[in-house]
């Protein structure tokens, strides 16, 4: 495509709870814009989208996959770069990254289901980047299926200002087409799902439509002055091109949520729906400059979205290609780049020559010879770029903000199952954590076990599945556990010494520190939030009693007991140290001493602090007939959920409950036992809590 300029560049991506249609969508999209000419489906796996064969074999989205096609629009041609995201639960790190660098989201609801927990959390991503968002609710061909509890439903739970563009022509099974309300018009769909001849407003329905267009006119004129007082003196004069201009500036201030409908399965809302990305929805212009920070005086700097500005992008995700060769995507923010040159990590330090550069169609390639502002693509043979790193100019360096990484939540212990596989095992484990900064393995130290850790039991099982398929490693594993950690909830003030001879060079240190459980403000800070960080480490020494060039072995000491609390050896979820005083030996006193002397002050006094043992919680939605509400109340009990609430919808009731993740195990069975098999449910991460001292006695120490 050639473009002149960015306003006619969508980044988007298409997010939603698990079966809500979003590979449905995206291969229609693909196929009406020209990109494909045959139909992929998810459940046939033949699906365009989804091409590994885990995802094949279990008809769902695991990892993001990216395209990109064109759409003409009001006789102009419009780029859409595209992100199919997962809507399990145990793959949200896709859509924290996706949404890190995208300008704009279309989330997808299903017309029966409504919001569902993981639509709860998908809103929350997108809030954390303030990404404008167009909502779509799918499936309206579906029995039950109501357009306007939904939207009503996305008011209450999410809190949006949404706000209907269309109403429906026909329920469920005979849903036939839309009224767009802004241009006062009928659109249908033939059974192809080409747009046919748009028609006059059906006489029934032209009440419902007035009462529509009249609430979609009041909430829109609040945001111009001008509109206002066109509606009040007339509204019937009123120019669709300036409705369309006033809702784009309201979207793009997030202050309104757009609501359209449609049917992916039958081919029905497509054009519509590509019709309102190019409306609403951001350019990287629209975005705004973007800004980061010098690494090296941390003094802030901001890029404008210009191919002539000095280079920077961001890697938000590193794939292995089907050679297991490190596949970087990435998205451009400023300034443009060709294949041959040389950018900046600045995380490393490094030069990183850029090979070939990619624009994808899944796991295709279309090989290119540069890029610019705006662009998202890939490139491979970069050997020390991780998901989140900066890429940018030698000469212009800058740090763009990283993304956050969800905590693991459950663990399981792997070996392989042929002992000269050992190495190789080792290897491909380095490179699924590359892969997947979500996935975190390590060796427990008592027992000599490989220990590897995820977001839930389907997110490893996938693990072991790659290791066969990718890397042909069949491995033995335990049964999951729960990742557990560990907290402190008192302070403590200690002085201690280090004073170690041994006949040579001797070891001395002493230091005097205040440990603490952590300020809530660091707690909500992106260091702990996003970059994993868990001490506070605040100096306050004064007079030099201990020179500066010792404070890193002290901060490095209390960053390895981080490991290991001192209750069962899970990880300490985070602690506050501050360094208050000290001494030194003028020939004994080196950096390693203040380490150990650190390692050793937190050993001694670490019991002391009153250590709390915290599980995951996890929020859990269950959609039963009401019938078996009782038996489902009294198994979440035993489970010790607490309740949220309860919703009935179309002769369903919707629970919400929050359960620790170690009473989830196996509930699957329990659920279909006491349901008949005709209630489901699905769990989203919420946060850690204490566990109660009853169950705490009975958690099985790592060692």
């Amino acid at each position: 495509m050639k473009r002149n300029t960015l306003s006619f560049l969508r980044n988007i991506g298409i997010a939603a709870h698990i079966d809500a249609g979003k590979t449905t969508l995206t291969e229609r999209i693909l196929y009406f814009t020209g990109k494909s000419h045959k139909l992929g489906e998810t459940h046939l796996g033949n699906s365009q989208m989804d091409t590994s064969k885990q995802e094949i074999e279990k008809g769902i989205t695991i990892s993001s996959a990216a395209t990109h096609t064109e759409w003409i629009h009001q006789e102009k041609e419009y780029l859409l770069n595209i992100i199919d995201t997962p809507g399990h639960v145990d793959f949200m790190i896709e859509v924290e990254r996706s949404l890190r660098v995208l300008d704009g989201m279309v989330a997808l609801f299903d017309a029966v289901a409504g919001v569902e927990s993981q639509t709860e959390t998908v809103w929350r991503q997108a809030a954390r980047y303030k990404v404008p968002v167009i909502a779509m609710v799918n499936k309206m061909d579906r029995i039950g299926a109501d357009f306007f509890e939904v939207v009503q439903q996305m008011k209450n739970r999410l809190g949006a200002h949404a706000l209907p563009l269309q109403i429906p022509i026909g329920a469920e099974e005979s849903f036939e087409g839309i009224i767009d309300l802004i241009e006062l018009k009928a659109v249908y769909w033939d059974a192809d799902g080409n747009l046919s001849e748009q028609k006059e407003i059906p006489a029934a329905l032209l009440p419902e439509v007035m009462q529509h267009r009249e609430a979609l006119l009041e909430a829109i004129a609040i945001f111009d002055e001008g509109l206002l007082k066109q509606y009040l003196e007339n509204a019937d004069a009123i120019d669709p091109q300036q409705l369309y201009a006033i809702l784009r500036q309201a979207v793009l201030r997030r202050e309104i949520v757009p609501v359209i409908m449609g049917a992916a399965y039958k081919n029905k809302g497509v054009q519509t729906l590509l019709d309102a990305v190019c409306n609403y929805l951001p350019s990287p212009l629209d975005r705004g400059a973007v800004t980061g920070l010098d690494p090296n005086t941390e003094t802030p700097i901001v890029r404008q979205a210009q191919p002539d500005a000095p280079f920077a992008a961001l890697a938000f995700k590193i794939a292995l290609d089907e050679q297991n060769r490190q596949l970087c995507f990435f998205r451009i923010y400023s300034g443009q780049i060709q294949t041959g040159d040389t950018v900046l990590n600045p995380r490393t330090g490094k030069k990183e020559r850029i090979g070939r550069l990619y624009q994808m169609h899944a796991n295709r390639r279309q090989e290119v010879k540069s890029l610019q502002a705006g662009d998202i693509a890939a490139t491979v043979g970069l050997k020390k770029v991780r998901t989140g790193d900066t890429l940018c100019a030698i000469d212009a360096p800058m740090v763009l903000e990283s993304l956050l990484v969800p905590p693991p939540v459950i663990s399981m212990s792997l070996e392989a199952k042929r002992t000269e596989q050992l190495d190789k095992l080792g290897l491909a484990l380095a490179k699924l954590q590359v892969e997947d900064p979500s996935f975190k393995v390590h060796r427990d130290q008592t027992t000599g076990q490989t220990i590897m850790l995820g977001m839930g039991e389907l997110h490893l099982e996938i693990i072991v599945d790659k290791l066969k398929e990718d890397f042909d490693i069949e491995v033995n594993t335990g049964s999951p556990k729960v990742a557990y950690q560990e907290r402190f909830t008192q302070s403590k003030r200690i002085r201690h010494r280090l004073s170690k001879q041994s006949g040579g060079p001797g070891l001395y240190a002493e230091i005097e520190v205040i440990l603490s459980p952590a300020d809530a403000d660091f707690l909500e800070s992106d260091a702990f939030q996003k970059e994993g960080k868990k001490l506070q480490f605040v100096n306050k020494i004064v007079g030099g009693s201990i020179p500066k060039e010792f404070i890193p072995g002290v901060v490095a000491g209390f960053k390895k007991v981080l490991s290991s609390g001192p209750l069962f050896g899970y990880p300490i979820h985070s602690l506050k140290v501050e360094l208050v005083d000290g001494d030194t030996h003028s020939n004994d006193s080196k950096p390693l001493a203040f380490e150990i002397c650190a390692i050793e002050t937190f050993r001694k006094v670490a019991m002391a602090m009153v250590p709390q043992l915290l599980e995951p919680i996890f929020t859990v939605n269950i959609q039963t007939p009401e019938a078996y509400l009782g038996n489902i109340f009294g198994g979440l009990n035993r489970r010790r959920g607490i309740i949220l609430s309860q919703e009935i919808q179309h002769q369903q009731v919707e629970l919400k409950a929050e359960v620790p993740l170690s009473e989830m195990f196996g509930y699957i069975n329990h659920l279909r036992t006491v349901s008949a098999g005709r209630a489901n449910y699905s769990m989203a991460f919420k946060d850690y809590a204490p566990v109660p001292d009853a169950i705490a006695s009975q958690v099985i120490p790592t060692g």
